[in-house]
């Protein structure tokens, strides 16, 4: 009895590696997709310029990009269910090169060497607290439902700052952006190590929630990527 318990539960924490390695695959290629659509549009006057208009400002086109990512978050949400994992991943791409095109502002904004000085602060926090999320026996449930609440607060008062121009408030915001993105981190990779736990491998389910994971984990790196770059990216 005690060796089919053992049994069992090595071959669970085998499928939740196999399940987490899939995760980060899907994720770090969707990272790769948008850092090379970023330079592209960032490099290239003529496609730089469907999005921003001469004066520098931001066309209609460039809101609709700007704007997509988030209607293709919601689509992948939503279609968890109705959807194939063919078909989610394919949204997932699109999204990774919508968020490239959208993001390609950073690279005209800030220094090149700055960016990559954020990057890697970026990728050792998260990486960090993903270990700790991964690794704790604390049930952070109750955590990432203040972070989740975090994550509204933040958008309403960057909502506010767009007409206050406030830099106290701006400030506010990145630290507490921070904050919050790096606790995600933690919360995000309990809750997919818990459910690749029960993750029967090649099963159809299992690859959308590698999908839905890789989006959950891609969405915490780039946000918070953003928020200390507003700290450590020195402008041109």
């Amino acid at each position: 009895m005690n060796d089919q318990f053992v049994n069992t539960r090595g071959q669970s924490i085998t499928i939740a590696k196999s399940f987490m390695t899939g995760i980060f695959g899907w994720m770090f290629i969707a990272l790769a997709i948008s850092a090379v659509t970023a330079w592209l549009f960032a490099t290239t006057p003529s496609l730089f310029s469907l999005l921003y208009s001469p004066k520098g400002g931001m066309n209609i086109l460039g809101f609709i990009v700007m704007l997509a990512p988030l209607g293709f978050v919601l689509a992948i949400s939503a279609g968890m269910r109705r959807f194939s994992a063919s078909t989610l991943a394919l949204l997932f791409v699109v999204f990774s090169v919508l968020m490239g095109a959208s993001l390609s502002w950073v690279l005209l904004y800030y220094t090149s060497a700055s960016i990559v000085k954020t990057f890697f602060i970026s990728a050792g926090m998260f990486g960090f607290m993903a270990v700790v999320g991964y690794t704790t026996k604390t049930d952070l449930t109750k955590f990432g439902s203040i972070m989740i609440m975090g994550v509204v607060g933040l958008i309403i008062a960057s909502l506010v700052n767009v007409f206050m121009h406030s830099s106290g408030l701006d400030y506010i915001i990145s630290f507490l952006g921070v904050l919050i993105f790096t606790g995600l981190t933690a919360y995000d990779m309990q809750m997919l190590k818990r459910v690749g736990m029960q993750a029967v491998e090649g099963d159809e389910t299992t690859r959308k929630m590698i999908i839905f994971g890789a989006l959950s984990l891609y969405l915490d790196f780039i946000n918070l990527f953003l928020f200390l770059l507003r700290f450590f990216g020195d402008r041109r």
